[in-house]
């Protein structure tokens, strides 16, 4: 007991006093707990990949999935990355009162989109779910259809999950927000051990029922804080107004990047069957340390990036960039070539079991060694991205997105015909290489014209 309140007291001394530290110390707690979620994450991976291996079920439920997740990330990650920064600058220059109205009046004008999304997907599933699952067959278009229309309420729960807790991280309270998305996996570990006989609708309910309790979670932990949960509407007002400023050509930026998600599954649906499962198994390891980090420097980054700019602390903005810069090649840099070298080994232990065979294991290993080069600049690219949201310069990022995909859907295409589903992999890590250079280069003219 000694020992372990020395270690809280050594902790406290490295995370108080300056604002690096108390970044250091906030990034830490935030990696520490979202490495837990992965953890269970990938236990859950492991669990369907024994039970549905790549086979068709699968591929129709990631399909199905592809929509809603395009429309979160697109509509509901965008709303919060416009809205937090005015929500710091409003609750420190009018008050507490003044931060609440606006957190009411954002949540029921982003619920009203969300739900109106949701309408929209649905409607119009017969007309583009053809298009992105070109290769399936009429059976197994209509499974993705049947699982589409059961997970399409998440976009909804979620949505309104992930506004609350980025309200929640700009009181600085970053740890619940961080470590609730475990309650998703767990269900659906459950689900998948209880409701055998429910098939791949296990997956799905899963999805459902756990979106439903983080949200009831985040919003019990809102209400702690004093912050009220009553839907009122009080007109759309300068501060609104000024978020939807923020938000149009965030959504803009946010649909052209997530549309290089969808050109990288339909182009694998084209390929042989199994290519869209083993291209979603090669990037799930990788995207585990990938987002493990650019959700801690986001999480952490964007509420102190918003005081910073709107103080004018331009020195202090560089040097935080400039130091999480070399902590993020640090870490990143070794992590890639760890990758890299052992691969087979890695997707052998974790994979190789029930439907899942040693041919499996060749080729998702040689998708996760091409995939792990992005990861470096994936995550320069993440903290770049974040530092422009919270100089509210949101329309540039338009010009930058836009170029990436084009680069994206050419090098597809090139790649694809010279070494098959492997080329999509690598065109995404080429895609992230020059994507981050150019927005590394444009924040640092930014900040340093600022300077001047």
């Amino acid at each position: 007991m000694r020992h372990l309140q020395k270690l809280i007291d050594i902790w406290k001394n490295l995370t108080s006093g300056s604002l690096s530290r108390k970044i250091f110390g906030a990034a830490t707690t935030v990696a520490l707990l979202t490495a837990m979620v992965k953890i269970v994450s990938v236990i859950k991976e492991l669990f369907i990949a024994w039970r549905f291996g790549t086979g068709d079920d699968l591929e129709a439920f990631l399909i199905a999935l592809l929509v809603p997740a395009f429309i979160i990330n697109v509509i509901a990650n965008s709303f919060n990355s416009a809205l937090v920064p005015t929500y710091i600058q409003v609750r420190e220059q009018e008050g507490i009162k003044a931060a609440q109205k606006l957190f009411s009046g954002a949540t029921i004008w982003s619920a009203g989109i969300l739900a109106l999304t949701i309408a929209i997907v649905l409607s119009t599933a017969p007309l583009y779910l053809p298009l992105i699952a070109s290769g399936f067959s009429s059976q197994k278009l209509s499974l993705t259809f049947s699982l589409l229309c059961i997970t399409a309420p998440i976009i909804l729960l979620s949505g309104i999950a992930s506004t609350w807790a980025a309200v929640l991280n700009a009181g600085e309270r970053f740890a619940l927000a961080s470590v609730v998305p475990v309650t998703s996996h767990v269900v659906g570990i459950l689900f998948l051990l209880i409701f055998k006989s429910w098939g791949i609708y296990a997956l799905a309910g899963a999805l459902l029922c756990g979106a439903g309790i983080e949200m009831v979670v985040i919003g019990a932990a809102l209400k702690r804080q004093g912050i009220s949960l009553r839907p009122r509407w009080y007109g759309f007002d300068t501060y609104l107004k000024q978020v939807a400023g923020q938000y149009s050509p965030m959504i803009v930026a946010a649909f052209i990047i997530c549309s290089a998600g969808v050109v990288d599954q339909s182009m694998a649906a084209i390929l042989l069957p199994g290519s869209v499962a083993a291209l979603n198994y090669g990037n799930r390891l990788i995207a585990s340390p990938i987002s493990l980090m650019s959700i801690a420097l986001s999480t952490v980054l964007v509420p102190y990036f918003s005081k910073m700019v709107a103080n004018k602390d331009w020195l202090n903005l560089h040097r935080t960039l400039r130091q999480s810069l070399g902590v993020i090649l640090i870490v990143t840099v070794p992590m890639t070539i760890l990758f890299i070298v052992f691969s087979e080994p890695i997707v052998h232990i974790l994979f190789e079991r029930g439907k899942f065979t040693t041919q499996d294991t060749h080729l998702v290993a040689n998708i996760q060694s091409l995939y792990a080069l992005q990861i470096p600049f994936y995550t320069i690219n993440i903290l770049a991205i974040r530092l422009i949201t919270s100089m509210q310069l949101n329309h540039l990022l338009i010009g930058f997105f836009g170029c990436s995909l084009l680069i994206n859907i050419g090098l597809d295409y090139l790649f694809m015909q010279w070494i098959g589903i492997k080329g999509i992999a690598l065109s995404t890590s080429c895609v992230y290489f020059f994507s981050s250079l150019s927005l590394l280069w444009f924040v640092h003219r930014k900040i340093k014209n600022n300077s001047l």
